[in-house]
């Protein structure tokens, strides 16, 4: 159990079954829980993976999942069905739609793959109501644009995860109603633009995640990032927002709850 002077946080997004972890996945929960990480949901990027990724969630206390093809692996993954992926959001356990998205950074040249699985996944999360996960590098363009389309198509939620790109694309997805998620790369110091877009946004619309085992924040930057280290994050995050590490936690975890609304009870 977390001190109890300890602000109460959630990783929103991680990845609990890649293999930097194995052998040691319920010390890393327990890690996270002692640092106030009481809930975290581990993402699962391909969907012939998510057996394992489902199986971690239900065998440690606070931790959910959920499950898409992300946009770097679509190309050489099936394509992703809306029937199979609302299937598989029935578990109780399973709380998203993702991550999905696009990035042009390394795999520009499976953009209409990846703009055809963004759909599909969009769709997935209006049938079943939960929230999108939104993964988008060096393609803020095209991604304002499907959201604007999707969304005038039928409504549905989401978060902009690890959210690193441009004031432009924050606002449309804002406007939308999507959540933008904090990773570690706010916490470097050169990233002084990123912090300013979370400080303008609507604070009801502000997640904190890891995105573990990647983007380890300072101190531990340059390592294997872990949930427990969402604290640091969060302690520049309200520093950023004018706010105690205690209101941003209860801001953030708050916000959780009302999107991931399955890992509220």
């Amino acid at each position: 159990m977390s001190e109890p002077d300890l602000p109460i946080l959630v990783d929103s997004h991680c990845h609990l079954d890649f293999p930097d972890f194995d052998g040691e996945r319920a010390e890393l929960v327990a890690r996270a829980h002692a640092a106030g990480v009481t809930r975290m949901v581990t993402i699962c990027t391909r969907l012939r993976h998510e057996p394992l990724v489902r199986a971690i969630a239900e065998a440690h206390s606070g931790v959910f999942y959920a499950a898409g093809t992300h946009p770097m692996h679509v190309a050489e993954e099936p394509m992703a069905t809306v029937e199979e992926l609302v299937a598989l959001s029935r578990h109780p356990r399973f709380v998203g739609i993702g991550e999905t998205g696009l990035d042009y950074h390394y795999t520009a040249d499976s953009a209409a793959v990846q703009a055809e699985s963004l759909r599909i996944h969009i769709e997935a999360a209006r049938r079943t109501g939960l929230p999108l996960i939104v993964h988008s590098r060096d393609a803020d363009q095209d991604m304002a644009r499907i959201l604007a389309e999707e969304y005038r198509a039928g409504a549905f939620t989401g978060v902009m995860h690890c959210y690193t790109s441009g004031a432009e694309l924050a606002r449309a997805a804002l406007d939308l109603g999507l959540f933008l998620s904090m990773s570690g790369i706010a916490a470097f110091p050169r990233s002084t633009e990123i912090r300013e877009i979370f400080a303008t946004a609507p604070r009801d619309r502000i997640l904190v995640e890891t995105d573990a085992p990647y983007l380890a924040p300072p101190p531990h930057r340059g390592k294997r990032n872990e949930p427990a280290y969402v604290a640091h994050t969060a302690k520049v995050g309200a520093e950023a927002l004018a706010m105690t590490p205690q209101a941003f936690a209860e801001l953030t975890t708050r916000n959780f709850e009302r999107l991931f609304s399955k890992a509220a009870a």
